[in-house]
């Protein structure tokens, strides 16, 4: 598998601990870590495959970095791009707005003519609303949803579960690629 790069913001530190349990769980050597403070739109040109990771805060406001980055981020053109959203938020003190992060982000590769994997059932969270369902299929969200504040517990089971399911999709992403040259 080439070379595939995790770019993350972290506010209090939580994102950038599961950030580092990603990381510790990825267990290949193909994956570029970058915080999205550092980060250029030129540093996402140089990969196929990108994963996010970032936590919603407030009333579904991206976090802080990730928004820093925004009006630029809107600008990267995702075509050929393969991308996989991990998000992290609170399901029942912003239950209106749980990992809003990650449709926000979602949208804006599809719109830009990117290819979203890792899609992540909705079943079992305690939500009302979230920008982070998917609009083809209302019992997905576009990504991964962490809720360290409610459901630490079941974070790092679900983690193992959608590294390895987003493996398989990468791979067989790259497999059709191959197939369509």
């Amino acid at each position: 598998m080439e070379n595939i790069a995790l770019f993350y913001g972290s506010e209090t530190g939580v994102t950038d601990d599961i950030t580092r349990d990603f990381v510790s769980l990825w267990e290949q050597d193909t994956l570029d870590l970058m915080e999205i403070g550092d980060a250029t739109v030129t540093d996402f040109k140089k990969y196929e495959k990108l994963i996010f990771g970032l936590s919603t805060w407030y009333d579904g406001d991206l976090q802080s970095d990730w928004e820093d980055f925004f009006d630029d981020f809107k600008t990267i053109d995702f075509t050929n791009k393969t991308v996989a959203i991990f998000g992290l938020g609170d399901q029942v003190a912003y239950a209106e707005y749980f990992v809003d992060g990650i449709g926000i982000l979602a949208k804006e590769v599809l719109k830009n003519g990117g290819k979203i994997i890792g899609y992540w059932p909705t079943k079992g969270y305690q939500h009302t609303n979230s920008v982070a369902i998917s609009e083809e299929n209302t019992e997905l969200f576009y990504g991964l949803a962490i809720d360290e504040d409610n459901e630490h517990q079941l974070t790092d089971e679900r983690l193992n579960t959608w590294i390895s399911q987003i493996k398989k999709e990468f791979q067989s992403t790259e497999a059709e690629s191959k197939a369509a040259v």
